[in-house]
């Protein structure tokens, strides 16, 4: 038994160790990037696993198509990445394979298709998620959830924390003994502070007037504690901004309250009630197949849809009926975070039309349904009906 808390205890240590080392390197972050002074704008496409390629493909497909001026001219570069399937990435036991990382960091931004992370009863062994891990390697710490529905008053915008907390070190948790296992969780003075200062600088320059800081800090009173003092403090700088404060359980709650619901505007929150929350929110959109999600950091960003890859569907033989609305709504993020807010604008008024006004092609997930690409086909055309009006 003591040789067991020696061990574990051992592994804290580390742990600790390099959570510090990560944290003199968030100090020492330099600005975000100037898209605007750059002389070329390098996207990557990474399709993932799963119905990632082909609902990434779709999104692709209209980006090309409504920046081909600039493809052109060479001011914007496509870089397409393959290597990121759950087989590639078990058979070198690595969340991201160490040629698929370097490429990722040659690009700028990245449009990125679901990926399968293996679970308790998959055939796959325990890696970590490519997700945490793209998150943590290319330092993108804010993960940006938007979510509309005018006719109910809905205009939310989720800042959730996306480096730290409960799935910073997912998978460095430690088994004491057969009978004790231990997980962590990590809040950093830096890490909130960026994510409440990127939060707060969202609502002042989008004229919304109400921050909520989601938090357990009734229960949960070191870590959740530390974030929300923290986040308060950053909230002081925005006086025109109402800052308030809700613990996670109750916000789901009044996520569904009519009358309360139209007051929420933006919402920080640390790592694992932003990923419960913003699933929810996306419910009252269509649910998560048709919500996009941006996590941005000072150097790189990437852009995906919220659900996953699906697996199912391939083994079913109905990848081809995928929902590519998700990354649609995405892409929209990716083109209005490289400057092109004309574009992304245009985009996002096409998609609504397609989704919830005309409705004249329906994605089902089976063959009573429209396709992928014919769904994309019918993007593009309203695009360009938007765009020649």
């Amino acid at each position: 038994m003591e040789q067991m808390i020696k061990e574990a205890v051992g592994k804290f240590e580390a742990l600790v160790r390099e959570q510090l080392a990560r944290n003199e390197k968030i100090k020492a972050e330099k600005d975000f990037v100037d898209f605007d002074k750059l002389d070329k704008i390098v996207i990557g496409i990474c399709g993932g696993d799963g119905i990632g390629p082909i609902i990434t493909k779709e999104s692709a497909r209209v980006l090309e198509y409504m920046l081909e001026d600039e493809v052109k001219s060479g001011r914007i570069v496509f870089k397409y990445i393959d290597g990121l399937t759950i087989e590639n990435r078990v058979a070198v036991m690595k969340a991201i394979p160490d040629d698929v990382l370097a490429q990722l960091k040659e690009c700028h931004v990245i449009l990125k298709g679901p990926t399968t992370t293996p679970q308790a009863g998959d055939p796959w062994p325990n890696i970590e998620s490519a997700n945490v891990a793209m998150r943590k390697e290319l330092d993108l710490f804010a993960n940006v959830r938007p979510v509309k529905v005018p006719e109910q008053g809905i205009d939310w915008t989720f800042f959730r924390e996306n480096t730290e907390g409960a799935y910073a070190v997912g998978s460095k948790g430690v088994n004491v003994t057969d009978e004790l296992s231990m997980d962590f969780v990590v809040t950093t003075s830096e890490g909130t502070e960026r994510i409440a200062r990127i939060a707060y600088d969202y609502a002042r320059r989008n004229g919304k007037n109400r921050v909520s800081i989601i938090n357990k800090a009734n229960v949960i009173k070191t870590t959740d504690g530390k974030f929300l003092r923290i986040c308060k403090k950053v909230g002081e700088e925005y006086p025109e901004i109402t800052t308030d404060e809700w613990y996670v359980d109750i916000t789901t709650a009044k996520l569904i309250d009519e009358k309360r619901r139209k007051d929420f505007k933006v919402f920080i929150l640390p790592n694992l009630y932003g990923d419960i929350i913003t699933d929810e929110a996306a419910e009252f959109q269509g649910g998560v197949g048709t919500a996009g999600s941006a996590n941005l950091g000072k150097r790189y960003a990437m852009f995906e849809a919220i659900h996953g890859s699906a697996p199912r569907m391939i083994k079913e033989g109905r990848g081809k009926y995928a929902d590519p609305c998700s990354m649609l709504r995405a892409t929209v993020m990716l083109l209005s975070h490289i400057g092109k807010q004309k574009e992304s604008e245009l985009l996002e008024r096409a998609l609504d039309i397609c989704m919830l006004e005309e409705k004249k092609l329906v994605i089902t997930g089976r063959d009573d349904g429209a396709t992928c690409s014919e769904f994309g086909d019918y993007v593009m055309d309203t695009v360009k009906k938007l765009s020649q009006e």
